[in-house]
């Protein structure tokens, strides 16, 4: 768990009388782990960046007003999460009902095409925030609400709710903390929390808990991930089906369908190309995006010589078998580190 109150040494004299740049410096140390903050709140990376652009704008108007009653990383928390709840007052987005391949009805569908703003998060990005004073365990409760379906569960809750929960359950934050900044009593508050908490145990997984922990990829997901890109790059459709679970999901938000089930996600694959030219001709580059793995893929269209961005693939991983395929638009590549093209 991240302490909300962590020493940091600046002084109220440092941030009232600093200039923009020196006030940037003093920002800068925070602004990996805020852009997390609002990732988590608006479940979208390019919001994020967006967000916490605002936040230092916030801040730097305000910075008169830091009397040093906390930390100053705890007051930049407080700007970020209300510029977090007016963005999604002002957006007003919504879940939507998706349109289930191969499940027996619409209950067993939902999951990540419901959220059509859903967005991957880079692990590098990830990497920089270090906090010195976590707790032992920090890295487990990192990576279980970095994941995909963390964020897409919590995208289900009220705005409220939402800052509630990360504040409390994330950031560690007191009741009381939590209640003045969301401008409630204690009792509200601690009661946005337990419902909040009733819609993630509804929202999440059964089995989450049986996930595997391990911050870095393991010898075992890197060689299911080796083999997952050699199927593409060798167009072998039954090397692929094989690297799915009987019960695997595939979705591409924003696109609203879930397809449920390894026969009906290899149905769906084939008649969209997969394995056939022109989409056989591909390349993928290994990845990781909240702390899960994933694949960049890059396809050579018929007369061009370059290959060029197509999907970023984040998969979670189960006994050895891809459990959920999430297809995401390659508009993030260069959030991500990645080339323009490949050769």
């Amino acid at each position: 768990m991240v302490s909300a109150d962590p020493p940091n040494g600046t002084r109220p004299a440092d941030v009232a009388t600093a200039d923009e740049q020196e006030f940037a410096a003093l920002f800068a140390r925070h602004r990996r782990e805020l852009q997390l903050h609002c990732y988590r709140m608006l479940g979208s990376y390019e919001a994020s960046e967006d967000l916490v652009q605002e936040t230092f704008l916030r801040a730097w108007r305000a910075r008169a007003s830091y009397e040093g009653r906390a930390s100053f990383r705890t007051w930049l928390y407080r700007i970020a999460t209300n510029a977090c709840l007016d963005a999604l007052a002002r957006e007003r987005r919504r879940p939507r009902p998706v349109i289930p391949l191969g499940a027996s009805d619409a209950e067993a569908a939902g999951g990540y095409a419901e959220i059509p703003w859903l967005e991957p998060f880079p692990d590098q990005i990830l990497d920089e925030i270090v906090d010195p004073n976590a707790e032992p365990d920090s890295t487990v409760v990192s990576k279980e609400t970095v994941e995909l379906a963390f964020l897409a569960a919590i995208q289900h809750l009220p705005p409220t709710q939402r800052a509630v929960l990360i504040l409390r359950d994330v950031l560690g934050w007191s009741a009381r903390e939590t209640a003045a900044l969301v401008e409630t009593s204690v009792a509200s508050a601690n009661s946005a929390l337990q419902r909040a908490r009733e819609t993630l145990r509804r929202r999440l997984p059964e089995r989450r808990a049986d996930w595997p922990r391990a911050p870095d990829a393991s010898g075992e997901e890197r060689e299911l991930l080796r083999r997952y890109v050699e199927a593409h790059e060798r167009a072998d459709v039954a090397a692929f089906a094989e690297l799915l679970s009987d019960e695997a999901t595939f979705s591409m938000p924003p696109e609203p369908t879930l397809v449920i089930g390894r026969d009906e996600v290899m149905r769906f694959l084939r008649e969209t190309g997969f394995g056939t030219p022109p989409f056989a001709d591909l390349k993928l580059l290994p990845l990781r995006a909240n702390r899960q793995p994933a694949a960049a893929n890059y396809r050579r269209a018929l007369g061009d010589s370059l290959y060029r961005p197509m999907a970023l693939d984040v998969l979670r991983l189960e006994g050895g078998r891809v459990v959920e395929l999430t297809a995401f638009d390659p508009k993030l590549f260069e959030a991500f580190g990645l080339p323009p093209f490949l050769r």
